[in-house]
């Protein structure tokens, strides 16, 4: 459930971002763009905190995969959609 909700927090924050950017007199591109390393940081640490929570660093490494990686990959159909 956990991971879930992560996977859902980064696809709001993308969407943010997103609307911010377009917003901003950029392209909802250039805010999918610059979701990237806040996400990276955001998955990082709540990989941090699984392993400090009695998981291992192997299984929470396949979480971070999910977390990380699928806001990433709307992040990038984004780019890809509304990138010049």
């Amino acid at each position: 459930m956990h991971t879930v909700m992560m996977v859902g927090i980064g696809v709001i924050a993308l969407a943010a971002f997103a609307i911010g950017g377009a917003l901003s007199g950029r392209t909802a591109a250039w805010g999918a763009r610059w979701f990237l390393l806040p996400w990276l940081v955001v998955s990082l640490i709540n990989f941090y905190i699984g392993t400090t929570r009695g998981y291992s660093a192997v299984t929470e490494l396949g979480f971070f995969m999910i977390v990380f990686f699928l806001p990433a990959l709307a992040a990038w159909g984004i780019m890809r959609l509304y990138g010049r």
